[in-house]
């Protein structure tokens, strides 16, 4: 007996050691805990609510209407054109953004000289505050005195108006998004590189994978996986969530070619103080985040090889 409790002395300790710990984790914790629960908790459970009624902005009414916001956005011509244009923004930016990205942070891991320089000057973008380069963009696209329409007339060709265009607008702010984004992949797509153990290239090398493509194929490609899933992810939410190049530069026109998710949102809650509406069209926007997440680790989460 006396063996038994002088066993379970230093097991109480230990127990009560591990329970100190965790109330002192917690209270550490607790910060962050009450922040998120004040800022991201709490909204969305409100946005949700709301949803289901007809609240206005100044109104102090306020009736439950069930799902009929959500039955008028089936029939909203504005919501389904902003939906689709925003299927198409992300469709474009995020894999060509992507692809980019990658093909830049290769180019410059491979760079013995200027590599600091190359980084900084791809990144810019990304440290660019969009608003402050729309007059950039807007002179560029300008269908008269514009250098990218200067250039084509070079080689015969009539250049669009590029932001004025109902046909062209969308493809024009793609152009904008892949720009915005490329250097931001190209920092996560480096540090990937830079994770990679350069005996492993040595070894495939012995192999037989002389060529730079059988290297990248059999080295590079596998061991950038948990990156690429990253990058995948972060591009395909950025691209969803795109609203400051549409207000800067086409406020959605013309004729809601260029009007996406976001932008439509704040048009019913900001600008016609529908908010019970607004809010439906947020939560739809916050499910289609939450899918298309889960989706992209279900499906590419299977082909990712973790160190």
């Amino acid at each position: 007996m006396a063996s038994i409790a002088a066993t379970s002395l230093p097991m109480r300790a230990a127990a009560a050691r591990e329970r100190g710990e965790a109330r002192t984790a917690l209270l550490f914790a607790l910060p962050a805990i009450v922040l998120i629960v004040l800022f991201i908790l709490v909204p969305i459970v409100a946005v949700v609510v709301l949803g289901f009624t007809d609240f206005q902005l100044g109104d102090n009414s306020l009736r439950f209407v069930a799902f009929e916001n959500y039955a008028h956005l089936l029939k909203d011509r504005t919501f389904l054109k902003s939906l689709w244009n925003t299927t198409v923004y992300t469709a474009i930016v995020a894999p060509v953004s992507i692809v980019l990205g990658l093909g830049v942070a290769l180019l410059i891991e491979s760079e013995g000289i200027g590599r600091s320089f190359f980084r900084t000057a791809y990144f810019l973008p990304v440290a660019s505050l969009i608003v402050a380069m729309a007059t950039v963009w807007q002179y560029l696209f300008h269908p008269t005195i514009g250098p990218i329409n200067a250039l084509l007339a070079e080689i015969g060709v009539r250049g669009p108006n590029w932001l004025g265009s109902s046909a062209t607008a969308l493809y024009s702010l793609s152009i904008i998004g892949v720009w915005q984004s490329v250097g931001f992949n190209m920092v996560l797509f480096l540090a990937g590189l830079t994770a990679i153990p350069r005996e492993l290239y040595a070894a495939a090398e012995v192999d037989g994978a002389k060529s730079a493509f059988d290297r990248f194929w059999l080295v590079t490609w596998p061991m950038l996986g948990p990156t690429t899933l990253f990058v995948t992810t972060i591009s395909i939410i950025n691209a969803v969530k795109v609203f400051d190049t549409v207000k800067a530069l086409t406020d959605g026109g013309p004729n809601h070619a260029s009007e996406v998710l976001l932008f439509t949102i704040y048009q019913e809650g900001f600008v016609y103080l529908r908010v019970g509406y607004a809010s439906a069209m947020t939560t739809v926007f916050l499910a289609i985040l939450v899918v298309l997440t889960f989706l992209q680790y279900r499906v590419q989460d299977r082909q990712v090889h973790y160190t």
